[in-house]
């Protein structure tokens, strides 16, 4: 299971607290590791800053990604994973209480592979969580790993 790292991108610990609760409470029992801003994000994915040495071999399975960030917004992040060719394919989900059409569209246009807003209702949460997670971490099947464009 080493291998199958979340990285959760949340500054809200309200919103990482809940998104983890709800990870727990659905049985996916992946290694979450938070990034609490944009340059967090990018530090553990290329292994910098507080990273540095990280195994950057071993890459996260899922990203899921809010917009409101400081330091890099979300969408700012998402550019440069998609820019780097170590990240550029792994699997993004925008996870975010923006419902602007324009992020919806400069989500898709740099590369998300999915946007979904947070309910925020905690069942409604809950259930989009279940749903993300059977999705993602059980039925899609991501490119090989190594594998590059």
């Amino acid at each position: 299971m080493k291998e199958r790292i979340i990285l959760l991108v949340e500054d809200n610990p309200d919103d990482e607290a809940l998104t983890i609760r709800a990870l727990q409470k659905n049985n996916i029992l992946n290694e979450v590791v938070v990034a609490r801003d944009g340059a967090e994000a990018l530090d553990f994915l290329h292994g910098t800053g507080k990273h540095g040495g990280r195994d950057i071999s071993i890459q996260p399975e899922l990203v899921l990604l809010d917009l409101n960030l400081p330091k890099l917004n979300g969408l700012e992040v998402l550019k440069k994973i998609r820019d780097h060719e170590q990240t550029r394919l792994l699997p993004v989900v925008i996870l975010t209480t923006s419902n602007e059409d324009q992020d919806k569209i400069e989500s898709y246009r740099l590369g998300c592979n999915s946007y979904i807003r947070k309910p925020v209702d905690f069942l409604q949460f809950n259930e989009a969580i279940r749903q993300l997670g059977m999705y993602w971490l059980l039925l899609n099947q991501g490119p090989p790993k190594g594998k590059s464009v």
